[in-house]
């Protein structure tokens, strides 16, 4: 029989700021920065068809995709009598995150997100961050450029994406 030896605290802390580092919002920190944020995250399992949050709920925490497939899904009205459909806008995978604007603000859920696949989530509560920018201003820096320079690329994809869907003005 093998004996299963546990990983050491160290090779814990490398696997977690390995993990972290893979995802644009945490590339230009250090990986002793990154064991700092470490101890503001929580990780989470959700099932096939769980709703993670709907639209319109209080925005409190980040998550980031470690495993498995969520899709974002937004209502929409369909003009008939008044009726709202419901649309897929993304599908999230491994590397991607969600709900970065509510650890800047206090807002509600923009979309609905249900998980595709059985899926593995970190997430980074709007407290932990403020914790974060508390103890480690610098650090909390680095994370906000991060999360601008996302949402600026998302805001530029989305930009492109809504012309190709509008008629030439010539």
């Amino acid at each position: 029989m093998t004996r299963v030896k546990p990983l050491s605290a160290t090779k814990i802390g490398k696997a977690v700021t390995d993990f972290l580092f893979s995802f644009p919002f945490f590339e230009s920190l250090t990986a002793e920065e990154l064991l700092h944020i470490a101890e503001h995250i929580n990780f989470l399992e959700i099932e096939p068809g769980e709703i993670l949050f709907r639209e319109g709920d209080q925005a409190d925490c980040v998550y980031f995709v470690v495993d498995g497939q969520l899709d974002v899904i937004k209502g929409s009205q369909t003009g008939k009598k008044g009726g709202r459909d419901h649309v897929v806008i993304s599908t999230l995978s491994k590397g991607r995150s969600i709900g970065e604007m509510s650890v800047i603000e206090n807002t509600s859920r923009s979309a609905t997100v249900r998980a595709q696949s059985k899926a593995t989530l970190v997430a980074l509560t709007s407290e932990g961050f403020d914790l974060i920018l508390e103890e480690y201003p610098k650090i909390g820096i680095k994370i906000l450029k991060g999360i601008a320079r996302l949402l600026s690329l998302n805001l530029r994809k989305t930009s492109s994406r809504l012309a190709d869907y509008l008629l030439p003005t010539t």
